[in-house]
């Protein structure tokens, strides 16, 4: 199989990107990629947003979600009961797609995670535990309650995520033409590096840039020193982005192929969520906004040029949401 190698770690090839939209499309449409003129007036440049935000869960961990299931199954990895942890977004996705194959999800959150996202995962049959004050200690938790009870875990990071993820980025690709820029949040990494995937399978030439909360700095970190630095996670807004460990398997992609990465706040993430509402009328939760919040912070550079952001989810609170607007 054709594939781009860093070390034993690899980005899925065109044939597995292909075969991942057949499995994604069995359980949701393509998603909308669009050219706002206010944004674009806003930015200062030609904005199209992937709208991960209209997806069936209101959030692209879906797709990934979808495809690791499959990829399970196929390789004969059956499996009764998946175990995860999560801020809200992947669980759901978790849930939804272990129950499509027989699986029930239990799913690990910290305390104080959003009430909405957990009636959400619930709603979708999830058995809910909360865990811990952040998500690595959630985290920790589940994969001792797998391993403890012969439970398959699931991580956050995996090649089959990838693979699902990348539907996106290809088919925004393949809808856009000639983009010069594409900015990704990160939160594990399974998006960003998806999209670095679509691109070597399609031969695009846009730079990939991640967007990373400046509250919670692990990626951006150990980015820049090329080695896995531990920081604390305490946004307010972008809890999809609050990762205090990152995954090394998914740096080592990043070095490879993000061309750099961008911190935010959450004065600026708010900012984007109030812009994309304006501009737009989507709801983006606050790490849907960090890739538009970039490239506000970023629009003296990017004049004239052809951008892309990921929205990647729209699931904030009622009463966050409203106090975001208010600000």
């Amino acid at each position: 199989m054709n594939k781009t190698n860093v070390g034993e770690i690899s980005l899925p090839a065109r044939a597995r990107i292909e075969n991942a939209c057949q499995i994604v499309y069995e359980a949701m449409p393509p998603t909308p990629q669009h050219c706002w003129p206010l944004l674009s007036q806003r930015a200062g440049c030609e904005v199209w947003l992937k709208h991960e935000n209209h997806g069936p869960l209101g959030a692209f961990k879906m797709r990934g979600a979808l495809v690791y299931f499959r990829r399970l199954r196929e390789t004969g990895g059956a499996a009764r009961v998946a175990v995860t942890a999560t801020r809200g977004n992947f669980g759901q996705a978790v849930t939804f797609a272990a129950r499509r194959e027989g699986v029930e999800a239990v799913v690990y959150v910290p305390h104080g995670n959003s009430p909405g996202k957990n009636r959400a995962m619930v709603g979708l049959g999830a058995r809910l535990v909360e865990h811990g004050e952040n998500f690595e200690e959630a985290r920790q938790e589940a994969r001792r309650f797998a391993e403890a009870g012969g439970h398959h875990f699931v991580p956050a990071f995996h090649e089959w995520l990838v693979e699902g993820t990348a539907t996106y980025s290809w088919e925004l690709f393949r809808a856009v033409e000639g983009i010069d820029v594409a900015y990704v949040p990160i939160g594990m990494g399974s998006g960003i590096v998806g999209m670095c995937a679509a691109r070597a399978a399609l031969g695009v030439q846009a730079e990939i840039v991640g967007v990373v909360s400046a509250h919670a700095r692990a990626y951006y970190e150990s980015f820049a020193r090329r080695e896995v630095v531990v920081s604390p996670a305490g946004t307010r807004l972008a809890d999809g982005m609050a990762v205090p460990v990152p995954d090394a398997s998914a740096l080592a992609l990043m070095y490879a192929h993000v061309s750099r990465m961008v911190m935010v706040n959450d004065d600026e993430v708010a900012e984007a969520m109030r812009a994309v509402f304006d501009d737009t009328h989507n709801v983006a939760e606050g790490a849907g906004a960090a890739a538009v919040a970039a490239i506000l912070q970023e629009r003296g550079r990017l004049r004239g040029r052809r951008v892309a952001a990921v929205l990647s989810g729209g699931n904030v609170d009622r009463a966050m949401f409203a106090e975001v607007l208010r600000g």
